[in-house]
C-alpha cells in the first residue's frame, strides 16, 4: 500500500479486515494526507488542515468509520438544515428540507429559499439525468434566486470549482447522493474533536492491532514493471521486491501516480481552499455552519474553541497576505453573527492544489482503479469514482481498488 491518506487507509482497513498481510508506506512524517491535524503553535490549539464537511448518507465514510470503531466521532444537527446569511441583501434564511425523499419541503415558502417557488426546484431532477461531458450552465439555467440562494454555493463546496463550468455529471452524482435522498441523507457531520481523531488515529490504531505494519517517512520513488505485473519498488534508496502473491495499491497523489505509472492519464489542473481559523469561543446559540453569500467567506464554521472560515475554487486569494485575509475573514464573521471587537487570534492555512478541478475536461482524464497490470490498483479521490474529490469519493475509492485486485 503506497499513501496514507484516507484512500490509503481505506484500502489498508479493508484488506486488514480480511486477515491479509498490509504494509502501509507513506512518505510524510504522518497519515492521513490533506485530512490531518496539527497542533499550531500560534494559537496553541489542535487545527484540522481543512473544515472538511460529512453528509449523513455518506455511505463508504460511515462504513469506514464503523469499522475502525470512530462512528461516533462525526456530530452535528438532528436535522438537514442550512442556514445562509446574504450579505448584500441583508437577509438569513435556513433551508428546511423534510427527512424522507418525497420533498413536500419545498412547497413550504417557510422551508424553502427565500424568493423561490415549487417549480424552481425541478432543475435538482434535470442535473440527475444523464450529462456526458456537459458543463453545469450547459445543463441548467445558472441565475436566479435558486441558483443564488442554493445550488450555487452547494455545488462550489461540494466540487471546489466555480459552479457553472462545473461538470454536470459530477454535480448529479452528488445531489443523486444528497439532496434526492431526502434530508435523512444530508444532515452536515464535522469531525470532532479532530479530523484526525476521527478518521486516522482509530485506523491506524486498527492496522497495528491487526498486525499491519506502517512505514512512516518512506517515499516510493520509483516501481519496477516486468509482462503484467508491479515487480519491485523502490522506496527511498532501497529496493523492495515483490513476491508472485503480493500487489500494490497506489493511494498517492496525480502529480506523484503520473511520475510512477507509465502513460497514466490523471487530472493535471487543480483549484485551492483557503481556510482562516479564529481562536475565540464562539456565543451560545450559534449556528454550527452558516453559508454566506455577497462575502468573502462562504462557510462559517462554529467550534467550541474557534470560528473557521472556508473558501473553496480560492483562486487569487490563495496569493492575498494571510494578515488581509485575516482581516476580511473576520469582518464578514463578524457581520454574520453579530461580534463586536477586534481581530481575534488567527491563522491562514491554504491548500493550493486541494482538490482537481472539477470541469468536464478533468473528469474525463481520472482512471479507473484497475490498471492493464494485474498486482497494481490505484485509489484517491481524483480517481473516477463518480464523485467530486470528497471524504467519500476517497474512503470509497480505497475500497474500489481492493475489489479491482480481486
Amino acid at each position: 500500500m503506497v499513501g496514507a491518506g484516507l484512500a490509503g487507509l481505506s484500502a489498508a482497513v479493508r484488506l486488514a479486515g480480511r486477515g491479509a498481510a498490509v504494509t502501509l508506506l507513506e512518505s510524510s512524517a504522518q497519515a492521513g494526507g490533506r485530512c490531518r491535524s496539527y497542533m499550531d503553535p500560534v494559537l496553541d490549539m489542535t487545527l484540522d488542515n481543512g473544515n472538511h464537511l460529512v453528509l449523513s448518507g455518506n455511505e463508504a465514510t460511515f462504513d469506514y468509520l464503523r469499522t475502525i470503531g470512530a462512528a461516533d466521532r462525526l456530530v452535528g444537527p438532528d436535522d438537514a438544515r442550512l442556514d445562509f446569511h446574504d450579505l448584500g441583501a441583508g437577509k438569513r434564511w435556513t433551508i428546511r428540507p423534510n427527512p424522507g425523499a418525497l420533498a413536500w419541503w419545498v412547497f413550504s415558502r417557510a422551508r424553502r429559499a427565500p424568493d423561490t417557488h415549487a417549480a424552481d426546484y425541478l432543475a435538482l431532477a434535470k442535473l440527475l439525468a444523464p450529462q456526458g461531458e456537459r458543463r453545469i450552465e450547459e445543463a441548467i439555467a445558472c441565475e436566479g434566486p435558486l441558483w443564488d440562494r442554493l445550488l450555487e454555493p452547494f455545488l462550489l463546496a461540494a466540487l471546489n470549482t466555480e459552479a457553472k463550468s462545473g461538470s454536470a455529471a459530477l454535480a448529479g452524482a452528488v445531489i443523486a447522493r444528497s439532496l434526492a435522498r431526502g434530508g435523512n441523507a444530508y444532515r452536515p457531520r464535522v469531525a470532532h474533536p479532530t479530523l484526525s481523531a476521527a478518521f486516522i488515529e482509530p485506523a491506524l490504531a486498527f492496522l497495528a492491532a491487526r498486525g499491519a505494519t506502517v512505514r512512516l517517512g518512506a517515499p516510493v520513488r520509483e516501481l519496477a514493471f516486468a509482462g503484467d505485473r508491479v515487480t519491485a519498488l523502490k522506496v527511498g534508496e532501497e529496493s523492495v521486491t515483490l513476491a508472485p502473491e503480493e500487489a500494490v495499491i497506489l493511494a498517492t497523489p496525480p502529480w506523484i501516480s503520473t511520475e510512477l505509472v507509465p502513460g497514466l492519464s490523471a487530472p493535471d489542473e487543480f483549484n485551492a481552499i483557503v481556510n482562516g481559523h479564529f481562536k475565540i469561543a464562539p456565543p451560545p446559540g450559534l449556528a454550527p455552519i452558516v453559508g454566506v453569500i455577497g462575502g468573502t467567506a462562504q462557510w462559517i464554521f462554529a467550534f467550541p474553541d474557534r470560528l473557521s472560515v472556508t473558501v473553496s475554487a480560492a483562486g487569487e486569494l490563495a496569493d492575498k497576505d494571510r494578515e488581509e485575509l485575516a482581516k476580511t475573514f473576520w469582518a464578514d464573521i463578524a457581520r454574520v453573527h453579530g461580534l463586536a471587537g477586534g481581530l481575534p487570534p488567527w491563522r491562514i492555512v491554504k491548500e493550493r492544489r486541494a482538490t482537481f478541478a472539477a470541469t468536464p475536461e478533468q473528469n474525463a482524464r481520472r482512471p479507473k482503479a484497475a490498471t492493464r497490470w494485474r498486482n497494481l490498483a490505484l485509489a484517491g479521490d481524483w480517481t473516477a469514482t463518480g464523485l467530486p474529490a470528497t471524504i467519500e469519493g476517497a474512503i470509497g475509492s480505497g475500497r474500489t481498488a481492493v475489489e479491482a485486485l480481486g
